[in-house]
């Protein structure tokens, strides 16, 4: 795609860049992961494209707000703000390197709620899930049933667990423990205590697939990724899927509700929120603090008190 922007600021010649040369410079200026890099590429062709299929080719502040609303007529706040953050990034940098004016600086993407858009399980949900997908001993059902004992023990990201390696089962002291790379993290320097009843899980995988060091803790078993590392896709649907066979079926029960189980039930068992902090890798408390909110709301007694009141 040649979708090109044309300088136009007073006392700066024409200048056509071709979107490729765009997309690298702009990406050495945000010094982004690969990850990031991938996902700002993709949310400023999805730009460019829209621009392209109106025959716009010198954007003004009106069309960067229209551009918004469309993505919000079709897309979650969450996405919507995600790409507009790639946008407002991309436009300060032409700004700065006056190739085009900033027409993105004061816009605003989309609100996000600071309450969970997923729920978490009770502990009886949980222990259902785990019973039922220990019944399956085959390598794919000891692998699943391992997956789930570490997600919800250890409230993983998804990208987390997909970056684990046999290696990373270590020990401090006594304790044994697995090293996690957490979001946004070069190294992996933080680590969960490993349970007995996990290690049993994770010892019976990696034993039945005569696992190596250097291999991936969680193994793909696809053909087409044979003994590869398994992706966070594998690990949504395969969790999804427990959820289901369990009987719990919800939009709002999906694979980052392993995680809003572990940070819930360390809350509910009274650990500090320094310390549930610490365990989930919150960069800022308030982020903890979000659960301990949705944990006093979810022990009020308001309704009731009100229907009594009025029935």
């Amino acid at each position: 795609m040649d979708t090109a922007l044309m300088q136009t600021s007073a006392g700066l010649p024409a200048q056509v860049l071709t979107s490729n040369d765009l997309f690298a410079q702009f990406l050495r200026f945000i010094d982004a992961s690969a990850p990031t890099a991938k996902t700002y590429t993709r949310a400023l062709r999805r730009f460019f494209q829209w621009l392209a299929d109106r025959g716009i080719r010198q954007p003004k502040d009106d069309d960067v707000i229209a551009y918004r609303d469309a993505l919000r007529a079709t897309m979650k706040p969450t996405t919507t703000q995600l790409y507009m953050t790639a946008v407002r990034l991309f436009f300060r940098w032409t700004a700065r390197e006056g190739i085009y004016r900033n027409i993105a600086d004061h816009l605003k993407g989309a609100r996000l709620t600071r309450e969970h858009r997923k729920d978490p399980l009770s502990a009886a949900q949980a222990h259902k899930v785990l019973m039922l997908a220990k019944q399956d001993t085959s390598l794919t059902g000891l692998r699943n049933y391992a997956l789930l004992a570490v997600m919800l023990t250890g409230g993983l990201r998804t990208i987390e667990a997909v970056r684990a390696n046999v290696s990373d089962i270590s020990t401090i002291g006594d304790d044994p423990v697995l090293w996690i790379q957490g979001k946004g993290h070069q190294e992996k320097d933080r680590y969960m205590h490993l349970e007995p009843q996990v290690l049993e899980a994770l010892n019976a995988y990696l034993n039945a697939r005569h696992a190596k060091a250097d291999e991936p803790l969680f193994a793909s078993n696809a053909n087409r990724n044979r003994d590869g590392r398994v992706t966070t896709k594998t690990i949504s649907i395969t969790i999804k899927q427990a959820l289901v066979d369990a009987g719990y079926e919800s939009a709002r029960l999906t694979a980052h509700s392993t995680r809003h189980t572990a940070i819930t039930l360390a809350l509910m068992a009274g650990d500090s929120l320094d310390d549930v902090r610490q365990f989930a890798g919150h960069t800022n408390i308030s982020t903890t603090e979000i659960y301990n909110h949705a944990l006093t709301r979810a022990k009020s007694r308001c309704e009731h008190h009100i229907a009594e009141a009025i029935f």
